[in-house]
């Protein structure tokens, strides 16, 4: 664990500094602090908590805004998988360690759970102390959307696309979402259009 601390140590100001923006954007969701920080260190998944606090933001429901997270983090379903022999314990140990594995520590564990947990700990503290930090800010300041602070969340998802885009069928699926998205915002409730463009998916399928 202590080799998985070290590990995670560059990544914990970046992990921190996320976690602010999380915070600090909750508020233009009208999530007061206490819930997003609880939100941050429970549910501890930075793309799906942005997804569901910009539908909740937006006005949508919260069967939408559940949905569009349990989406994102549908790749924690083979992740998980892969490291579930290295678990040992109770269900309640197993399950409290389980909630230590996001994309950071899976990768830079290789397998050595004692690295899993060393690593996701220390990027909990940070995820959870930036938000918290940022919630509390977010109060300070008012309504972050005055400053343009609201635009992350679309500034965040449009990074996490860029690095995505190696290939023409890849381009092909992201613009088909993105099509499948704009031809629905006008006539559903918010989060309905993120969940259709998932089905842009099937255009990668049908060329393999």
């Amino acid at each position: 664990m202590r080799k998985g601390a070290r590990l995670a140590l560059p990544l914990f100001p970046a992990v921190g500094a996320l976690g602010a923006s999380f915070g600090v954007l909750a508020r233009t969701a009208h999530i007061g602090a206490l819930e997003a920080v609880v939100m941050s260190a429970t549910t501890f998944a930075g793309s799906s908590q942005v997804a569901a606090v910009s539908v909740l933001g937006a006005g949508g429901g919260a069967v939408a805004a559940i949905v569009a997270a349990l989406l994102l983090n549908a790749r924690y379903a083979p992740i998980g998988i892969s490291v579930a022999q290295s678990f040992r314990g109770s269900i309640a140990r197993r399950f409290a360690q389980s909630q230590l594995v996001v994309d950071e520590s899976w990768a830079l564990a290789r397998g050595d759970l004692g690295v899993l947990l060393g690593v996701g700990a220390v990027l909990w503290f940070a995820w959870v102390g930036g938000t918290a930090a940022g919630a509390v800010a977010g109060q300070a300041i008012g309504d972050p959307s005055k400053f343009g602070l609201d635009g992350a969340f679309a500034a965040l998802f449009t990074a996490l696309l860029a690095t995505q885009l190696g290939s023409r069928p890849r381009i092909a699926v992201a613009l088909a979402g993105a099509a499948i998205a704009a031809a629905l915002i006008p006539f559903t409730a918010p989060g309905i259009p993120i969940i259709a463009a998932t089905g842009a998916v099937l255009v990668g399928v049908r060329r393999r």
